[in-house]
């Protein structure tokens, strides 16, 4: 047993990244500027001091993106008042096409408290490596779509990374979650 474990510590050795590398960066040490739907600035430092919920997705998505945002809707219903006391955002990872306008009517099917946030996609970039989200622009059909990471990030009033709700994690798990960090 103990050699079995001591050559998989071998043949792994120098592989694996730290965990801290894997995990997204404190808010307040991300460095991106996006404009929300209604046309103001965004910077993540505007964060701090509320616990923050963040999506990445796009408008065009077929299927993650609406589920995921109907669920936010759900959770920030069923949380109440406590809710608002929570920066909730949708992010694009397609600023080709959705502009401000294209994110506020698509949001408009959604909870109002959910901010949309578009800009350059080097901006959008520097979004995604602050999270350590990923996404990938597809050929499809003479067209395009994305893929994205689909969790939902979870972050503390102070901007610590707190947790991720998996796509399609069951409410049971996903409301404590995102009350801890309300906490």
């Amino acid at each position: 047993m103990a050699f079995t474990l001591g050559l998989g510590w071998l043949q792994s050795r120098g592989r694996a990244q730290p965990p801290a590398a894997l995990l997204p960066l404190p808010i307040g040490e991300m460095g991106f500027a996006l404009t929300n739907h209604r046309g103001e600035p965004v910077r993540p430092a505007d964060w701090i001091g509320r616990p923050t919920m963040a999506f990445f997705g796009f408008t065009w998505c077929p299927d993650v993106c609406p589920t995921t945002l109907s669920d936010i809707s759900g959770w920030l219903d069923e949380l109440g008042p406590d809710a608002d006391r929570l920066n909730t955002v949708f992010i694009t990872v397609d600023p080709e096409r959705d502009t401000q306008q294209v994110l506020a009517d698509y949001l408009a099917n959604f909870d109002p408290r959910i901010t949309g946030l578009t800009g350059s996609l080097a901006e959008v970039e520097r979004a995604v490596a602050g999270f350590r989200a990923r996404f990938e622009k597809v050929p499809r059909d003479g067209d395009y779509t994305m893929d994205h990471t689909a969790g939902v990030f979870l972050f503390r009033a102070d901007g610590r990374f707190a947790s991720i709700i998996d796509y399609h994690e069951d409410r049971r798990f996903a409301l404590p979650k995102i009350r801890r960090v309300l906490t």
